[in-house]
């Protein structure tokens, strides 16, 4: 790998996890491209912070469910850094429902960001990630939990989780690695959102720690995968503090 800066691209950095991760990987050395999808003041605050801290972070929007957006984001950071080498796919919805009751429009909005946009990143990711790099996905620890109301999320991160270690094998001779992080219930506003205050103590119970994770649990490995983890190849880790 070279001694440049590594660049990385992280979908979702706005505001959550995804935050978390551009600052991190910022803190690692990185040059960081935020992406977001809608709304650009939580990215230029995410950005603003990084260079405060002395990093180099730039925003960018796209749709990620459309193939069009997401080819002119990844010329955008080849155009800016000259290249590109990890790329982090945050970026998610969660609509929760019993699968009964679940509208076909939620349904849909869910497989077209968590599915549809994941591939899609991914797709230029694999045409693109430079030697030495790396694809970091976002699956979940509820595909195996099975917990009431997440059916339809489950299945949307369940098909991220079966893309990963294919792809991975397709870059055969590339040394590009590719993987996902599935964290367990974790204290965010993502999770966070819409729940009483009963099921958020007995999450915060379930893991052998007896906490919620933090945002910063999940960041610690996708900063390893991000660098040093170059014979970790094909896998998905679970960031959930022994919940399953």
């Amino acid at each position: 790998m070279s001694d440049n800066p590594r660049i990385a691209l992280v979908t979702g950095g706005s505001g959550g996890i995804g935050r978390e991760v551009a600052t991190r990987l910022a803190a690692d050395g990185m040059s960081v491209v935020v992406h977001y999808a809608g709304n650009p003041v939580p990215a230029q605050e995410t950005a603003k912070n990084i260079i405060d801290g002395g990093g180099t972070a730039v925003t960018v929007q796209a749709d990620i469910a459309e193939p069009q957006p997401v080819q002119d984001l990844f010329d955008a950071v080849e155009q800016q850094f000259g290249g590109i080498d990890v790329v982090v796919n945050t970026a998610g919805i969660m609509l929760l429902s019993p699968l009964t009751e679940l509208s076909i429009d939620d349904f849909d909005k869910m497989q077209r960001i968590n599915v549809r946009g994941t591939f899609l990143v991914s797709q230029q990711a694999a045409r693109r990630l430079r030697p030495g790099g790396a694809l970091i996905n976002f699956a979940t620890t509820v595909r195996k939990l099975a917990l009431p109301t997440y059916s339809a999320y489950a299945a949307s991160k369940a098909a991220v989780e079966a893309l990963t270690p294919i792809l991975a094998k397709e870059l055969r001779g590339r040394d590009v690695t590719v993987n996902a992080v599935a964290p367990g219930p974790t204290a965010t506003s993502f999770f966070l959102e819409g729940k009483p205050q009963q099921v958020i103590d007995q999450m915060s119970k379930a893991a052998p720690l007896e906490r919620l994770g933090e945002p910063g649990d999940a960041v610690e490995v996708v900063s390893f995968l991000a660098g040093p983890a170059r014979w970790v190849n094909g896998q998905t880790i679970f960031a959930n503090g022994g919940v399953i």
